[in-house]
């Protein structure tokens, strides 16, 4: 059995990260066996290596090895893609086509991005899995076929199947063995070794010198996150070597190929707002006309009482404590000069002497209906002039205005609605 440096430098895999490692060394010993392998890892970490190395190093390294990206072939050609079809199957079917599985037949089939697979087709790939069978489109015979399957996904596989886009018992299927491959920005040390081998093949490919770091350059470059992985650092790597005139690269000439740079640094975000923290004038004018109106209702809840239920001492103790609550809770008593003519007309006690007496209560009931009326119109006024004044400062524009205001702007552009600004 060949070492792990060995393969390494086989198949051009850079890099001495003790998770690459392992994930090769898993590829080496699981290779002579039949049993599938569900390889994991971000995009552009470079997958595509540990099914070839499963393939060279199996005894089905003289049967045909096919590499089928899942995600790039349409919904409505997979089956046929994978498991041919017969002429005349469907309209541009003009003759019989074998497909990836009866080509490959005695050898391995590399399935990358199957997340990506309709579920239609998983029910036929678990058949292929669990006895060697499948039909073509088009057919009712049963054809068998003896292949090493190898899968590969970027995406959470478990997600997947929570939200019933992928089979279960195919996942379990497919992840006899799970090989995962570590991303870049966990191999910091390989990524210096990995930009210099680029560096070096892009020199020869475009016949210039080749590129070099200052060490200000290579901190950068390790402690960039690197989303596109390998990928990202090879492209990148070919762009500076074919654009910069200076062959010694510094720090800031780096910067100018690394996209958001700045924002590659953790941060963190508070989403709750402590209760009373005001940021501006007009949160505490929201503040106050809503506690306004909730002091309204609680008196036209007073008044109801008194209205309905009359002089008796439970009720006096209930309306005691309400008006604690609209005026205060220091315990000191209430002053009559603290309280305008209208509220006295609403608070006091009614009579139900007569029946001239009660209609009186009742327009007092109502009284107290028009002031909750006036408030909440008034509260609308207030915002409908907030919003009117916040578009005119940002020139309509309705992002800018929703986050001077402290709204969404969904909620926003609700309101224009309705109010038909």
């Amino acid at each position: 059995m060949e070492s792990v440096q060995a393969i390494k430098q086989r198949f051009g895999i850079i890099g001495d990260d003790p998770k690459l490692n392992r994930a090769v060394e898993k590829a080496i010993q699981v290779a002579p066996t039949d049993i599938s392998v569900l390889v994991t890892g971000e995009s552009g970490v470079g997958k595509e290596s540990i099914p070839k190395i499963i393939h060279a190093l199996s005894h089905r390294k003289h049967g045909k090895y096919i590499a089928v990206n899942c995600g790039a072939i349409p919904e409505g050609t997979i089956d046929s893609e994978l498991f041919g079809h017969e002429k005349g199957a469907f309209t541009g079917a003009t003759q019989t086509r074998n497909g990836y599985f009866e080509v490959a037949d005695g050898g391995t089939i590399f399935l990358d991005e199957v997340g990506e697979l309709p579920l239609p087709t998983q029910v036929r790939l678990l058949r292929v899995l669990e006895n060697g069978e499948f039909i073509k489109v088009g057919s009712s015979k049963v054809q068998k076929t003896n292949v090493r399957i190898v899968a590969a996904t970027n995406i959470n596989m478990f997600e997947s199947i929570q939200k019933e886009k992928f089979r279960e018992d195919l996942y379990y299927r497919l992840s006899t063995v799970e090989i995962n491959l570590p991303p870049l920005r966990e191999r910091k040390d390989d990524i210096h070794l990995l930009f210099r081998k680029f560096a070096s093949d892009f020199g020869l490919k475009y016949k210039m010198p080749t590129i070099k770091l200052e060490d200000e350059a290579v901190a950068l470059l390790q402690k960039y996150r690197w989303g596109g992985n390998i990928r990202q650092l090879r492209n990148i790597a070919e762009q500076i070597s074919v654009l910069e005139q200076n062959r010694v690269i510094t720090a800031e000439d780096l910067r100018h190929y690394l996209p958001n740079v700045g924002s590659n640094l953790p941060a963190i975000i508070s989403d709750k707002k402590k209760e009373g923290d005001f940021s501006n004038e007009r949160e505490i004018l929201y503040k106050v006309l809503f506690d306004m109106k909730n002091d309204l209702n609680d008196l036209k809840k007073l008044t109801l009482k008194l209205m309905q239920e009359g002089d008796s001492k439970q009720v006096q103790d209930e309306n005691e404590g309400l008006i604690q609550k609209i005026y205060g809770n220091s315990g000191d008593d209430i002053d009559e000069a603290d309280i305008d003519e209208d509220e006295l007309n609403v608070l006091q006690i009614p009579q139900q002497n007569s029946a001239g007496s009660r209609q009186e209560e009742k327009d007092k009931y109502y009284f107290a209906e028009e002031i909750e009326e006036e408030e909440t119109l008034s509260l609308q006024d207030k915002e409908l002039e907030l919003i009117k004044k916040s578009l005119e400062r940002h020139s309509g524009k309705r992002k800018a205005a929703a986050e001077e205001l402290g709204i969404s702007e969904r909620t926003l552009y609700r309101k224009i609605k309705q109010y038909n600004l």
